[in-house]
């Protein structure tokens, strides 16, 4: 019995060793297969890449950003300016000039160059089919500029469209160009051709590329005024450059919603200055007095008002979040600012004042007359405050619902107070904050490219995008989101079209 229970036992475990034999040579062979396939998929890598990044988009939808970190700042501002054209043409005739230089390596050593080719893939216009692009190469290329940006830490959306516009002007300024005076009638007008320009010097004048001397899109001016209150005098007026227009957030009135339109107001209303110099009244006390004894400088007080003296081809309006408590800490404002898709800035525009015999004449050979201004001054806009129990047909940020369903197109009918305005923009991108002071992330809603079958046509559809991830979204949802930028693009009509085409051609 013993010896029957051994010989059993042995034959258990030759069993046991042959089945481990078995499946040692079983592993053996799933171990050869694995490495063939790894090495296969090693050699699909080389070839063709990794596989998300042969991942092709979807149709209406345009690529994402890779996130490097932290460049959720760097991804939405690039999506936004992806949205306006003309801001993508501007980028074609500044970086024209750099394809017929010889002995020029411009593929990384102008900013110009690069946002270019970022914009253009952003907005479909180059041949690329992947999901996700890299802009990696846009930091790098800022710090030859001497802008070094962390990929790792905070940063703002708005200071990066800053540092973006004031390096082009660098690389613009760095160029050979011709300089020319300014004048508060010229702000508005054409380029001049050749055909206009008489020299009477024998030779031709040297041929200048228009794109030196034309500023990127987001260019505007302010103007600042002065009136003294004793006299009325006015100062000179004087003139600022601005990129984009940053509206503090007023303090809104309890039940009453805050629009773009007060925001807009609350930044072009006049303050009072109080003891300054008026030359002008003591030029009047000095003819007062006879005996020619010397008077003092009469001081009184001012009224200073800001107004647009150039409006630009694109407009980026910035809404600042930004506020202290009591104590000194930072705090974000997360209330809702109403706006449009179209916006109206006729009445924040100024004008320079004409006398009477004079103003029928201007009003029939420019295009600058608008309503609300009176000798250059603003009048308070419709609807910034409203008396109780009157509705406005149209204000900036406050409108009828069923406008806010417009499929791009603007109702000029419906409200005859503005059935022809001159400034008329249209929302194109808008960048949104989500988080508070210390950390956050931004996204971005833009419009659709255009199709290339009508590649001057713009595109009612809307996206969300948040990096790599992009989705359709609806008007009413763009509407509902706390900006933090909007980017507008200007809307010519159809007769300001053939008036500017006929001067050009004149």
């Amino acid at each position: 019995m013993l010896l029957g229970g051994v010989a059993e036992a042995g034959g258990a475990v030759r069993r046991l060793l042959r089945a481990g034999a078995a499946a040692r040579h079983k592993a053996m062979n799933w171990g050869v297969i694995g490495g063939v396939a790894a090495a296969l998929a090693a050699g699909m890598y080389v070839l063709w890449g990794p596989i998300a990044e042969r991942k092709r988009r979807r149709r209406g939808l345009v690529p994402g950003l890779l996130n490097l970190g932290n460049t959720c700042f760097m991804n939405s501002l690039l999506q936004g300016l992806s949205s306006c054209p003309s801001f993508i043409k501007w980028l074609e005739e500044f970086t024209a000039q750099y394809k017929t230089e010889q002995g020029q390596s411009a593929e990384h050593q102008y900013l110009s160059v690069t946002l270019l080719r970022l914009l253009r893939a952003l907005s479909c216009q180059e041949a690329t089919e992947d999901d996700v692009l890299d802009a990696s190469c846009l930091l790098e290329v800022l710090r030859m500029y001497r802008w070094q940006i962390s990929t790792f830490e905070e940063q703002d959306a708005h200071e990066l469209f800053h540092v973006l516009t004031s390096s082009l002007e660098d690389e613009r300024d760095r160029q050979p160009r011709v300089t020319h005076l300014f004048d508060v009638h010229s702000l508005e007008q054409p380029e001049i051709t050749q055909k206009q320009i008489s020299c009477r010097t024998r030779g031709s004048l040297p041929l200048v590329s228009n794109h030196w001397k034309s500023p990127h899109p987001f260019h505007g001016r302010l103007t600042s005024n002065m009136v003294c209150k004793h006299c009325e005098h006015q100062s000179p007026v004087r003139y600022d450059t601005f990129d984009s227009l940053s509206l503090s957030i007023p303090a809104a009135a309890w039940g009453r919603p805050m629009t773009l339109d007060h925001c807009l107001h609350h930044f072009i209303s006049s303050e009072s200055v109080k003891d300054v110099v008026c030359d002008n009244c003591t030029k009047i006390q000095a003819e007062r007095i006879l005996n020619g004894q010397s008077i003092e400088n009469q001081r009184t007080t001012f009224v200073k008002q800001l107004k647009l003296g150039k409006l630009p081809q694109c407009l980026c309006i910035h809404l600042q979040r930004l506020s202290w408590s009591n104590q000194g800490t930072p705090l974000k404002r997360h209330e809702h600012v109403q706006f449009n898709e179209f916006l109206i800035m006729d009445i924040y525009k100024y004008h320079v004042p004409v006398h009477k015999s004079s103003q029928t004449e201007l009003t029939q050979n420019s295009e600058e007359t608008a309503p609300g201004t009176k000798d250059g001054i603003a009048v308070k806009p419709a609807g910034a405050e409203q008396p109780s129990g009157t509705k406005p047909h149209f204000v900036n940020g406050a409108c009828p619902s069923s406008f806010l369903m417009s499929s791009g197109t603007f109702p000029l009918a419906a409200f005859p107070e503005c059935s022809s305005p001159v400034y008329l923009y249209r929302l194109m991108a808008v960048v949104v904050h989500h988080g508070d002071m210390h950390s956050g992330h931004f996204v971005t809603y833009r419009r659709s490219p255009p199709s290339p079958r009508s590649p001057f046509a713009v595109s009612s559809q809307w996206l969300w995008i948040s990096d790599d991830t992009v989705r359709k979204a609806s008007l009413q949802e763009v509407l509902s989101c706390s900006a933090y930028l909007l980017f507008y693009e200007r809307v010519h009509s159809r007769v300001q079209h053939q008036s500017l085409q006929s001067k050009v051609e004149q």
